[in-house]
């Protein structure tokens, strides 16, 4: 088996899904990517059990065949040499793998491809179409607040809910939660599923800053996601999601209105000065005043701000993690947000001043214990 390939052109596929490759995975194999020729076309796959991603690309080839190349001592031989194409022959009784170029010939030894675990399909499928920059956006903005612990699986993906109306993205690791909605995606049928973040992580950087259609399957075990030649599919986690709407709170007399960045400038110079294992941060509201503070008093370090805001209700004091909130604040793009409280043992809310038409965001963060200093 022999074909020809740009070299620059195989690179920017393989880059595309060699994330999805790890090193020392339970099948060997899997530190190999699937080369697959049917017609011309150049088929790759990358795999670690849990998620696939698939890649084409237009190759010269007068027979089709298939090979398990070694995914990372290719990937640096293709990032070291200049643009040219490149010949692969490979020897189908031994799998060795050579590669010509201008500069010289490598070898490298190969795998049976029939040893490559088969790709989940989708059968049975509900199908949703969004665009790359809905997902990116649903991706953002909920990622960073799911769980690492494998105690609570659930939480360790984003659970998406379809609805006639509406889909609703929702993460959380039990100290905050992100809700993220979108009106202009919706599904007659509606379902919902629990997308792993390794996943969702893949998918962020695989997808192209233009914005094109994605087209999204899933049945009962597997999600499939594709968009211009990519394809994605990863398996769902198959456990129950918190009931999240309980922990919202309905009634909030407290709200404060501030200028984002101005607030997040604040909390960031704060939490220099708070202890390094609460990282708790005091905001006091009094009138129309957010005084801000921390103290470390391990090492006597303290430090106070004050800024402006726009408050209604009664003066409170709260404690929160300040590396919460400055997550939260930094994936939020509103020039102005407010939080809303409604006693300072309850969990509060911030959202973004305005919404943009299609989307509502509300973030959720659970308080910490003030300790009464003065």
């Amino acid at each position: 088996m022999k074909f020809i390939v740009s070299s620059s052109a195989l690179l920017k596929q393989l880059s595309a899904i060699n994330g999805v490759v790890t090193t020392n995975p339970v099948v060997p194999i899997l530190e190999n990517f699937l080369f697959e020729i049917k017609g011309a076309v150049l088929t790759i796959t990358a795999s670690d059990l849990q998620t696939s991603m698939m890649t084409q690309l237009q190759v010269e080839a007068k027979e089709d065949g298939n090979i398990a190349v070694p995914a990372r001592i290719l990937i640096e031989t293709l990032k070291n040499l200049p643009e040219q194409p490149v010949t692969f022959s490979i020897d189908h009784d031994t799998y060795a793998v050579e590669i010509s170029s201008d500069n010289g010939r490598y070898r490298l030894a190969g795998e049976n491809a029939t040893d490559f675990p088969k790709i989940p399909s989708v059968s049975n499928a509900t199908t949703v179409d969004m665009s790359t920059e809905v997902l990116s956006s649903a991706i953002s903005n909920t990622i960073f607040a799911t769980s690492s612990d494998e105690l609570r699986p659930a939480m360790t993906g984003v659970y998406i809910n379809l609805s006639p109306t509406n889909t609703t993205f929702v993460a959380t690791d039990g100290h905050r939660l992100v809700r993220y909605r979108r009106v202009d995606i919706a599904s007659a049928n509606g379902a919902s599923l629990i997308i792993p973040r390794k996943a969702l992580n893949l998918l962020k950087s695989t997808l192209p800053a233009e914005n094109v259609p994605v087209a999204v399957e899933f049945n009962q075990s597997n999600a499939y996601f594709k968009f211009n030649n990519i394809k994605m599919i990863c398996r769902l986690i198959d456990e129950r999601f918190p009931d999240y709407e309980n922990v919202i709170p309905v009634d909030n007399p407290n709200r404060m209105t501030i200028d984002r960045l101005e607030f997040l400038g604040s909390l960031k110079r704060i939490a220099i000065y708070a202890n390094k294992t609460t990282h708790q941060v005091r905001l006091k509201l009094t009138g129309s005043e957010l005084l801000i503070s921390a103290e470390d008093l391990d090492f006597s370090n303290e430090a106070n701000e004050r800024l402006s805001c726009d408050h209604e209700g009664e003066d409170i004091e709260i404690g929160f993690n300040a590396k919460f909130l400055v997550e939260m604040l930094s994936n939020l793009g509103s020039k102005e947000v407010s939080l809303k409280f409604s006693a300072p043992n309850r969990a509060g809310l911030i959202l973004p001043a305005t919404q943009d038409a299609n989307e509502d965001i509300l973030m959720l963060v659970m308080p910490v214990m003030l300790n009464n200093y003065v």
